[in-house]
């Protein structure tokens, strides 16, 4: 007798990875656009201006989706599909927001604390997707941490990196300690899980 997995008895992964999505000309070209931020991340989501450097420490620009960026988003949108289809089977409908290019540096030790990823009242975040866009040569500390078991699971350091997983998570970026890490960070939304 053959067994099927139904969407109820189908194994979510804690995380997915996908490796070689960029050129090494493509992740320059967002980490240039990375190095332009100037905004002091916020705590939470929905533009409530609540800062707080116990929590967060790092610097912020965003790239809107138009005739320059949509690129990105495409290859965003095949990166997460592939990855939804193989390990998570979530019902997703949309890559919404602008995607969040974030600057940690030394001369702060940027980090974010212990978090999740729930967005603005309204947005059903279901996925987490980061782009590592600095080499890992370039930075100390500023270690992903995704809180999937007793204990926090590094996930690896390397340049293009695009880890995946659900938005539920808790994870945090430990403190940068030399030199400045950045990452494309964005969410895809979906019809609530209830």
């Amino acid at each position: 007798m053959q067994h099927m997995l139904t969407p109820y008895s189908r194994k979510i992964e804690p995380f997915a990875w996908w490796e070689g999505a960029f050129t090494e000309k493509e992740l320059d070209w967002l980490q240039q656009k990375a190095r332009e931020a100037n905004t002091p991340a916020q705590i939470g989501g929905g533009g409530n201006g609540l800062i707080n450097s116990e929590i967060r420490r790092s610097e912020l620009n965003w790239l809107p989706k138009n005739e320059n960026t949509a690129w990105v988003f495409e290859k965003i949108a095949h990166v997460v599909s592939s990855l939804n289809a193989d390990y998570f089977n979530f019902n997703l409908t949309a890559l919404s927001e602008e995607l969040q290019l974030t600057n940690y540096h030394e001369n702060n030790k940027g980090m974010y604390g212990w978090h999740q990823d729930f967005g603005s009242p309204g947005n059903s975040r279901k996925m987490s997707v980061v782009l590592q866009l600095s080499d890992p040569q370039e930075y100390e500390g500023g270690q992903l941490q995704l809180f999937t078991s007793k204990n926090p699971t590094n996930i690896e350091k390397k340049r293009g990196l695009i880890v995946v997983f659900p938005s539920w998570t808790v994870h945090q970026v430990t403190p940068v300690v030399k030199g400045t890490r950045q990452t494309l960070v964005t969410w895809i939304s979906g019809p609530s899980f209830t």
